[in-house]
């Protein structure tokens, strides 16, 4: 059985959604290929010889580019079984299948891969599986299906015993993303994650639809053994992928720890919700001590009603508070917004980027932060909000997002200014600054302020300070 795996875009990172499956797969005797298009030119051999082909769908633009390759895949070999996995997935199943999915894999896909594959070796194209993975609380079977006649789970939240990664056949680590440190060095980077799924239910997150509110991990040797590979390939960084690294603190504290004792030149960056970072202050200098050089926060607004909104689970002071304890413990905040949502105003937007200046943040703010858009996906809790659902359109599947346009024309004019400005200029750390005094000028304009309100130049550093990707976080 040949497969292949296939990923558009993962943050610039080596994918571990092929490396995870294609160390399943090949232990159950197929013949895998990954290819990740992000980095490589599609494989034409590959791909008409596939008796499988899986695109990965972990986010957004991900699946925006699978769907765009999918014309070019289908005309290379129309007999493979198609298979789309990740958490995009069964949020777009009925466009996808439309599209010609034959199988719809989220959440927990390892083993559903693996009975899918097993299940096309016997012969069989629909119908129970004899290989099928175990089935808990959250799951959407062949029934939800219906129209696949799937037996794998559309959505499978069951515990898997993961397998080490198999990272052979992907590009080398040096061609993904790299770490800036404010020294000018750069850092090659690895990745890979210790948990999947959240227990936070925030409205807008696309992972709330598919875990609801769970979270699995992966076994911590099996993190550290892939760290280890990674380390003995060039990585002098890890970026744990978790959506939120502090959802099972015991067994994140113990990665790092063992990482640091293993590796201890080793750094590491994590993503961690602004209410866990005060609740668990008293262990950001243990982070710092193991390695950790900054956290990536998903503050999102600045507005309290419009976190509640969200279910956000934290305040304006509450990140207040979080600035505060960083500095205090010598660590670097990185943290990202949607700052162009359906209660938007432009003086609110001013008044951010006023207060990310005054906390000295305007370095760490990645540029596209400043742009971003709220999506609304099929399924989306945001759904549930009556005020919401009488301001927007139909579901586009084509941006697989609902439409919608802000009241405000000033808004909309806007987002399109700072979007095209952010599009056009550069995300380095160094220019980072600049972007950000000329998005203050726009803003400025739009708000009908003064000419005589002056950007502090004071903010703008000759160099970057701050430890940085080089290829910023992004849905």
């Amino acid at each position: 059985m040949k497969v292949v795996l296939i990923s558009t875009y993962e943050l610039g990172h080596q994918p571990f959604g092929l490396a995870s499956p294609a160390a399943w797969l090949r232990e159950a005797g197929a013949e895998v290929t990954c290819l990740d298009l992000s980095r490589s030119a599609l494989q034409e051999e590959a791909i008409r010889s596939a008796d499988l082909l899986a695109f990965y769908v972990p986010m957004h633009t991900a699946t925006r580019l699978a769907i765009q390759r999918l014309g070019r895949v289908r005309e290379l070999n129309r007999r493979a079984h198609l298979c789309f996995y990740g958490l995009y997935a069964p949020l777009n199943e009925s466009y996808l299948r439309r599209l010609g999915a034959q199988t719809i894999l989220g959440g927990e896909f390892e083993e559903g891969l693996v009975a899918l594959v097993q299940r096309l070796a016997s012969g069989e194209t629909s119908g129970p599986s004899s290989c099928a993975p175990p089935r808990e609380a959250l799951e959407r079977s062949a029934a939800k299906a219906g129209e696949g006649e799937q037996p794998e789970p559309v959505v499978s939240t069951a515990r898997q015993r993961f397998r080490v990664p198999d990272r052979s056949g992907l590009p080398d680590l040096s061609r993904y993303a790299r770490l800036e440190l404010a020294n000018g060095e750069r850092r090659i980077v690895g990745y890979t994650e210790a948990s999947r799924g959240c227990q936070h239910l925030c409205r807008h997150c696309p992972i709330v639809p598919v875990y609801q509110g769970r979270f699995r991990i992966v076994q911590r040797e099996i993190v550290l053994a892939d760290i280890r590979q990674q380390v003995a390939a060039g990585a002098e960084h890890i970026t744990f992928g978790d959506p939120d690294f502090f959802n099972g603190i015991g067994h994140s504290l113990a990665i790092v720890e063992a990482l640091r004792r293993e590796h201890p030149r080793i750094t590491y960056d994590v993503t961690i919700k602004v209410a866990h970072l005060l609740r668990y202050a008293h262990l950001l200098e243990r982070l710092r001590e193991t390695g950790c050089l900054f956290v990536t926060s998903a503050v999102e607004c600045l507005d309290d009603r419009v976190l509640r909104l969200l279910d956000k689970g934290h305040t304006r002071e509450d990140f207040l508070r979080v600035v505060e304890l960083f500095r205090e413990v010598g660590l670097a905040l990185s943290p990202t917004f949607i700052p162009f949502h359906p209660w938007t105003t432009v003086e609110g937007y001013r008044e951010m980027l006023a207060l990310l200046a005054d906390l000295g943040l305007a370095e760490s703010v990645a540029p596209v932060q400043l742009a971003i858009r709220l999506l609304i996906p099929a399924e989306s809790k945001l759904l549930e909000l009556p005020e919401l659902r009488a301001r927007i359109g139909e579901f586009d599947e084509q941006e697989l997002s609902y439409r919608w346009t802000h009241a405000d024309p000033r808004v909309e004019r806007l987002y399109q200014d700072v979007r095209a400005m952010v599009g056009a200029g550069r995300t380095d750390g160094i220019h980072r600054p600049e972007t950000f005094a000329q998005v203050w000028e726009v803003a400025r304009r739009a708000a009908g302020e003064p000419l005589d309100t002056i950007f502090p130049t004071a903010i703008l550093p000759a160099r970057a300070t701050i430890p940085y990707l080089t290829e910023p976080w992004f849905c």
